[in-house]
């Protein structure tokens, strides 16, 4: 085959199974009532549902690119894109949430394996400016993911009911399946998975995880028990990977203080943005009174706005300077969240308006800037390893992020998301994300600060 024409069947199929991963990430959210009320259970159970796929996503992402490099990268690729697939199809034969968490979790691995094996595919098949272009679409796509994910799946579950959020964004993704032939083959290097590292960050992610979700229902005991066990484990995959030649995670690069601010700064805008689009529609459902399609709508406020700027910030960043368009950006998010006080069963979207695009402007205008700042304030020969563990601490404080707002409203609605004690414990929520954007602008301008009075002058 011609390797113009084999690079486009690999574009084209990373991009459309890559456009349905944060789709099934926003988009459940949006099913999460009907499937509560058809399957029953409690909050504990549902907010598994969701972070069962983010926890397995983020935690396999930090080992299915060792994994791809040693078994080939195309196996990897299509073993992903076939249990995301497998995930989704048998959803309308679970019968309980606990057989529904499972499946998330299953496809939460596929995901990760299917974008660890997708970029490893494209880089080998773009160079130069090719290679450029191809990633900027693939940044496009992913966040028209995002951005569309809601009311999609909205339109969806109003039609279709709720299994078909999970699985329409399957059968996209399986179609890709047909392309897998024609993608280019590779060899594995047999280079060795560090499979204890992955297996303590994996078990530690998780005791993190299940000590915040099932904590407001167990008790402080449990919850404290959880997060002992947590600390131990994640302690011991630092020292573990300390000790090793190739780690899984290069933890010298976060004494980096210029790549631990822009890294701090992008997962911020995601622990303000995803626990919203998880947590906003079962509020706007359950008390402001929309269907599930009109709530998808209302979120297209918040979240076109993260498609659209993003050449709008790169625009800024060639005029001013960095760490002012960042921190610029962490502030229009912040404010837009505390203005999610006006948050009320009689709400209208000329009121949300405002902190919605707010919040989306924020997210937008750095919309892939500041993966290349934080990159690029590492040593070139470094480049590849430092957008491993950015990309990795983002999606994990991301996942945490998740499960803390859902234990913020656990506990201060006692486990009830509905009625006065749902606006009041969203009000919190706002509140505390508001102050979170605070303090990291501080974080950011100090660490940004030392970091330039370190670097060595020249001439």
């Amino acid at each position: 085959m011609h390797e113009r024409h084999r690079g486009g069947v690999v574009l084209a199929a990373v991009l459309l199974s890559t456009l349905v991963f944060p789709l099934s990430i926003t988009g459940a959210s949006t099913a999460l009532p009907e499937m509560q009320a058809r399957l029953g259970g409690g909050l504990a159970a549902a907010q598994w549902v969701v972070n069962a796929y983010n926890a397995c996503f983020a935690a396999f992402l930090v080992v299915a690119g060792s994994v791809a490099d040693a078994v080939g990268r195309r196996r990897v690729y299509a073993a992903g894109v076939g249990l995301f697939l497998l995930s989704g199809v048998l959803v309308p034969f679970v019968q309980d949430v606990g057989g529904l968490v499972v499946l998330r979790a299953l496809g939460g691995v596929g995901a990760a394996a299917a974008v660890a094996g997708g970029t490893s595919l494209l880089a080998a098949a773009f160079e130069g400016p090719a290679r450029a272009r191809a990633f900027g679409l693939l940044g496009t796509v992913l966040g028209a993911g995002t951005a569309f994910g809601p009311a999609v799946s909205g339109l969806l579950v109003q039609s279709l009911g709720w299994r078909s959020a999970f699985v329409a964004p399957a059968l996209v993704a399986g179609a890709v399946l047909l392309l897998v032939p024609l993608l280019p083959s590779s060899r594995g290097t047999g280079r060795r998975v560090d499979a204890l590292g992955a297996t303590l960050f994996t078990l530690g992610l998780s005791a993190l995880l299940a000590a915040l979700v099932e904590g407001p229902e167990r008790g402080l005991p449990a919850a404290v028990g959880g997060l002992v066990v947590a600390a131990l484990l994640l302690g011991a995959f630092v020292l573990v990977e300390r000790g090793r030649r190739e780690p899984l995670v290069d933890l010298a690069l976060l004494a980096d203080r210029g790549f631990v601010a822009y890294a701090l700064a992008a997962a911020t805008f995601m622990a303000v943005l995803v626990p919203l689009l998880v947590y906003l529609p079962s509020y706007l459902i359950a008390v402001v009174g929309l269907s599930a399609a009109r709530t998808g709508l209302w979120l297209l406020m918040l979240t076109v706005p993260t498609l659209l700027l993003p050449t709008v910030g790169a625009e800024l960043a060639a005029r001013l300077p960095h760490t002012a368009v960042v921190t610029g950006a962490l502030v229009l998010s912040g404010t837009g969240a505390v203005g999610l006080l006006m948050l009320g069963p009689d709400v209208t979207p000329l009121v949300l308006a405002v902190p919605f695009v707010l919040i989306g402007a924020g997210v937008g205008l750095t919309n892939g800037l500041i993966d290349g700042l934080a990159v690029g304030s590492v040593p070139a020969e470094r480049a590849g390893t430092a957008a491993g563990v950015f990309n990795a601490v983002r999606l994990t404080l991301e996942t945490v992020a998740i499960a803390v707002v859902g234990a913020v409203l656990a506990i201060l609605t006692g486990g009830r998301l509905e009625g006065a004690g749902f606006t009041g414990a969203f009000h919190t929520v706002a509140l505390s994300l508001g102050g979170l954007t605070a303090v990291v602008v501080v974080g950011v301008c100090l660490l940004n600060r030392r970091s330039t009075a370190e670097r060595p002058r020249v001439g």
